[in-house]
C-alpha cells in the first residue's frame, strides 16, 4: 500500500473490511429497525407492511451509506467512514402524523413530507453552515432533550400497552357495545320508527383493560433492560457498543421460549424479494407537513455538521466547505430516496462515529462494506418478518435506554451552557421545555384552533425548537461565533 494513501482512503483486505463492516452494522442495527417499528405500528399497518418497512429501511440505509462513504459524482458523498440511518429526531412528528391519520392514508402523508423535506434539504445544504449561529448549545441541548422526553411515551407504552386514552387504560364494556350494535341494526331496519344513532356516537371506555401492564410483559421488559445494563457495565469495547441489540436478542429468546412469539409470518415470508418504490403508499404532499419535516431536517443537518467535523478530526482529514456541503446534500438525498422507497429521513449515525474512535480504523471502505451488508439484509424478507414478530414488550425495555439516552445527550449538552453568568439561558430552557410538553400532556389543546395549522403545532419537538431559537435570539442575539454550536453538535451522539 502506497504511503501516499490517506488512512481514510486505505482499501483493506475484503475479509477484514467485511468483518469490520459487520461490526458497524451490528452497532447501528437496533436503532435502524426501531424507527420503522415505531411508525409502522403507530400507523396501524398490517404486520406484513411493517415488515416491508423494515426491509426498505435497511435497504435504503445501505444505499445511502454507499453514496456517503463511497461518493457519487461531485455533488454527493463526504467520503468519510460514515454509516447512514433513520434519524430519531423525526420519529415524534411522524408518530403525531400517524395518530392524526392512520393506515395507508397517513403513510402517504408521511412519505410526502419526507420527500418534500429531502428536496428542500438538498437545496439548502450550502447555506446550513450559516445557520449554525442560531443553534448554540442552549438551543441544541433543549431540542434534543425534548426529543428524548417525547419519545419516552412510546417506550413506556411498549412496556405496559397502549391505553385507550392518554391516561385511561380502560376498554368499553362489551354489554354496552352489544347494545349499541343492536340499536344501530334496529334503527336501520326497514320500517323502523326508531331514530338513527347520532353520527359520531361512541361508547366511552369504562372497564379496566385486563391486558394493560400485564406482569408477564413487564417482567420481559425488565429482563431486556437488565441485560442491557449488565452488558454495558461488564462488557468491553464492541460488546458494550451492541448492548441494546444483545438485550433485544435475549428478550426475543425469552419470549420465544415462553411461546409468546408468532413465527407464522416468518414462515410465510420469502427468502429474497426486491425493494421497490411506493410499495406501501403513494406520497401525498401537504405543505404544512413538509415544513414540519424540513425544520426537523435543519436540526438534523446542524448535528450532522458537527459529526462530520468531529470525524474529520478523528481521521486527520481536513473538511472543507465543499466537503461539508456534499455530506449535508447527501442527508437530503437520502431523505428523498427514503420517501421514494416508503421509508424515512436519513442522517449519519453517530454511534458509528464513536466506533471509529474506539477501533481506530479510519478507512471509509469499511463503511462501504457495511452498506453492502445492509443492502443484502434489506432484500431478505424473512429477517424483517422475524424482527416484526418481536412483541412490543421486548422493545419496551430497549426503548427506555434508547430514548432515555437521547434525553441524556441533551442534558449533557446543556451542562456546558453558562447558567451562572447568563441567567436568561435558564429562562430559554424552562419555557422551551414547557412549550414542548404541551402536546404530550394536553394533546387536545388545539381543538379550537384552525385545522390547517394542527400538523404544525401537534409536535412538541417543533414547538420547542421554534421557541428555543426565538427566545435565544431575543435574549442573546445571533452570535457570529459558531464554535459553541459546532461543539454542541459534536456531542449529539443520539438521533
Amino acid at each position: 500500500m502506497s504511503t501516499n494513501v490517506h488512512p481514510v482512503d486505505e482499501k483493506l483486505p475484503w475479509g477484514r473490511a467485511a468483518t469490520l463492516g459487520l461490526q458497524h452494522v451490528l452497532v447501528m442495527y437496533a436503532g435502524a429497525v426501531a424507527v420503522p417499528l415505531i411508525v409502522g405500528r403507530a400507523l396501524n399497518l398490517p404486520p406484513e407492511q411493517v415488515a416491508h418497512l423494515i426491509s426498505a429501511d435497511l435497504f435504503v440505509c445501505g444505499l445511502v451509506t454507499l453514496i456517503q462513504a463511497w461518493g457519487a459524482t461531485q455533488w454527493f458523498g463526504i467520503k468519510l467512514p460514515v454509516m447512514m440511518g433513520v434519524t430519531f429526531a423525526a420519529v415524534a412528528p411522524m408518530v403525531s402524523m400517524a395518530q392524526a391519520t392512520g393506515g395507508q392514508a397517513g403513510a402517504g402523508l408521511i412519505f410526502g413530507a419526507v420527500i418534500g423535506a429531502g428536496v428542500v434539504s438538498m437545496l439548502i445544504a450550502p447555506v446550513i453552515s450559516g445557520l449554525l449561529r442560531f443553534f448554540p448549545p442552549v438551543v441544541t441541548g433543549t431540542i434534543i432533550a425534548v426529543i428524548g422526553i417525547s419519545l419516552m411515551r412510546v417506550g413506556i407504552n411498549w412496556i405496559f400497552g397502549n391505553p385507550v386514552g392518554p391516561t385511561a387504560p380502560a376498554v368499553p364494556n362489551p354489554e354496552h357495545l352489544k347494545w349499541l350494535a343492536e340499536a344501530q341494526a334496529a334503527a336501520g331496519a326497514p320500517g323502523s320508527s326508531l331514530p338513527p344513532v347520532p353520527k359520531g356516537f361512541a361508547v366511552v371506555p369504562t372497564l379496566p383493560n385486563p391486558r394493560y401492564a400485564d406482569l408477564t410483559g413487564v417482567g420481559i421488559s425488565g429482563v431486556v433492560l437488565l441485560t442491557i445494563l449488565l452488558v454495558a457495565r461488564f462488557g468491553k469495547g464492541f460488546w458494550a457498543n451492541i448492548s441494546v441489540l444483545l438485550g433485544i436478542i435475549v428478550g426475543g429468546v425469552v419470549t420465544a421460549s415462553m411461546g409468546l412469539m408468532d413465527f407464522h409470518k416468518v414462515a410465510e415470508a420469502q427468502w429474497f424479494d426486491m425493494v421497490l418504490p411506493f410499495e406501501i403508499a403513494l406520497p401525498v404532499f401537504d405543505p404544512i407537513l413538509i415544513l414540519t419535516m424540513t425544520l426537523v431536517m435543519i436540526v438534523v443537518m446542524i448535528e450532522s455538521t458537527g459529526m462530520f467535523l468531529a470525524l474529520g478530526e478523528m481521521t486527520g482529514r481536513e473538511i472543507s466547505r465543499d466537503d461539508l456541503t456534499r455530506g449535508l446534500r447527501t442527508d437530503g438525498l437520502g431523505t428523498l430516496i427514503g420517501g421514494l422507497f416508503n421509508t424515512f429521513p436519513y442522517t449519519s449515525f453517530s454511534q458509528n462515529v464513536g466506533l471509529v474512535a474506539v477501533t481506530g480504523v479510519k478507512s471509509r471502505w469499511v463503511c462501504v462494506a457495511g452498506g453492502m451488508i445492509l443492502i443484502v439484509l434489506g432484500v431478505l424478507p424473512k429477517m424483517a418478518a422475524l424482527i416484526e414478530s418481536l412483541p412490543t414488550v421486548v422493545l419496551g425495555g430497549a426503548g427506555l435506554v434508547m430514548f432515555g439516552m437521547v434525553a441524556a445527550t441533551g442534558i449533557r449538552i446543556l451542562s456546558n451552557v453558562d447558567f451562572q453568568k447568563n441567567r436568561n439561558n435558564a429562562m430559554i430552557v424552562a419555557v422551551s421545555v414547557g412549550v414542548g410538553m404541551i402536546p404530550l400532556i394536553a394533546p387536545n389543546f388545539r381543538q379550537w384552533m384552525p385545522h390547517a395549522i394542527h400538523p404544525l403545532i401537534e409536535s412538541g419537538i417543533l414547538l420547542a425548537s421554534i421557541t428555543a431559537v426565538v427566545l435565544n435570539i431575543f435574549f442573546n442575539g445571533a452570535s457570529r461565533d459558531t464554535s459553541a454550536a459546532v461543539l454542541a453538535a459534536r456531542q449529539a451522539d443520539a438521533h
